[in-house]
């Protein structure tokens, strides 16, 4: 990784002599295929970008973090590349020198000297409690109030675009008990087409799985008002931020007997409490990325319970360390009513662990062991650097099925 070498600008910032205090903060770029074009209304992914953060403590333990987008800068204002930059310029210089056990008031002067950054925030804090579970001994889930689930139910996303292609690759995921909830990418057809998409992968699924749809805001009010109705009378369930304003998507909610989801439109606590007291969702889809870290994704779920509405685990196709880290989050809510969608190392075709996530039985495994519970392999993320030459290394390891 590239190494900040920022000398401590705050020293009064650390606790009394003998704490630990961050000594580096570290980024590099890794680059990985993806099994299969992955089809959004805004963008279509062939490759993921992780952004991969370090942290270097006096004590030795160290603590990694990922910040990762959707297409680039398709999706929102933050890319890998940009939260590199802003990482090894802004955040390391406030962090070198830091008492790295007191995480929350690190994030706090974070918070107050950066503005926005919620996706590199999420990183940095994310590294920060890795290493302050390896160094507690305690997973990431304890250090953040204690889990209430060992396992948490997994959804796959069919984006493919392809009708035929969708419903072989849902069926081989029911075959091998990998996935029985499914995700639908639409919005970049015409509604009706959209539609009987939709059914049509439902109709051959039948009973053996559940249905969702994600629209991406790519429809007007107008075309929601056309489209909800057949999403229900395809058996559709859930439909997932179907248009872009925060106002069309509460007079959505409830209109149709299918449960509206908040997604782009959920930013972090404050969008939260303003859709919440609208009445503007139905179910919201926590992103720890766009919550603006662990922490933040926590207050989004509390706002949630506070108003009655139902809890999803979403994803932005994190790697390892995004997804696992989201997992130990998401396993402390008190709700958890529409499962998660941290499927994302499954898109890949390279793993970067010594030892790969446990997905089984249509559930995700949460480590109980220190830290966010992972170890990288260094030889594969060397030979996926963007910054190093290639190297020739063995064969991936395969996920645990």
């Amino acid at each position: 990784m590239q190494q900040n070498s920022c000398q401590p600008e705050n020293p009064g910032f650390a606790a009394a002599t003998g704490s630990v205090v961050i000594d580096k903060v570290e980024t590099m770029l890794v680059d990985l295929p993806t099994i299969r074009p992955h089809k959004l209304s805004m963008a279509t992914m062939s490759g993921q970008t992780l952004m991969l953060v370090r942290v270097r403590c006096s004590d030795g333990t160290v603590g990694i973090g990922e910040g990762t987008t959707i297409g680039g800068l398709a999706y929102g204002g933050e890319s890998p590349e940009g939260m590199k930059l802003a990482i090894d310029t802004y955040f390391a210089p406030e962090m070198i020198g830091a008492d790295a056990n007191r995480v929350p008031a690190l994030m706090a002067r974070l918070h107050k000297g950066i503005r926005d950054n919620r996706f590199a925030k999420c990183a940095v804090e994310t590294a920060l409690f890795d290493a302050l579970g390896h160094r507690t001994g305690l997973p990431v889930s304890e250090l953040l109030g204690g889990r209430l689930r060992d396992r948490l139910p997994v959804a796959w996303t069919l984006a493919s675009g392809d009708t035929g292609r969708d419903i072989e690759e849902a069926m081989n995921m029911l075959a091998t008990r990998r996935h029985q909830i499914f995700k639908l990418k639409i919005g970049r057809k015409s509604v009706r087409e959209d539609v009987a998409h939709v059914a049509a992968i439902k109709k051959a699924l039948g009973d053996q799985a559940s249905v969702r749809v994600d629209v991406n805001m790519a429809w007007t009010e107008l075309e929601a008002h056309h489209g909800l109705p057949g999403l229900v009378d395809a058996g559709c369930e859930l439909v997932e931020q179907p248009v872009a304003s925060v106002d069309a998507l509460a007079r959505l909610t409830g209109k149709f007997p299918i449960a509206v989801m908040a997604d782009e439109s959920l930013m972090g606590p404050a969008t939260a409490f303003a859709i919440a007291r609208n009445a503007g969702a139905d179910v919201f889809a926590i992103k720890t990325e766009q919550s603006g870290g662990l922490q933040a994704a926590q207050h989004v779920a509390a706002i949630a319970d506070a108003a009655q509405i139902e809890l999803y685990g979403g994803t932005m196709l994190e790697g390892a360390f995004g997804t696992i880290s989201s997992a130990h989050a998401f396993s402390t809510f008190r709700q958890l009513q529409w499962g998660t969608e941290l499927f994302g190392p499954l898109l890949l075709t390279e793993e970067i662990l010594t030892q790969p996530l446990e997905y089984k039985d249509f559930h995700l495994t949460v480590p109980t062991t220190p830290g966010l519970g992972i170890q990288l392999d260094e030889d594969r993320v060397l030979h996926f650097r963007r910054d190093r030459p290639r190297k020739v290394v063995g064969p991936a390891a395969t996920p645990a099925v």
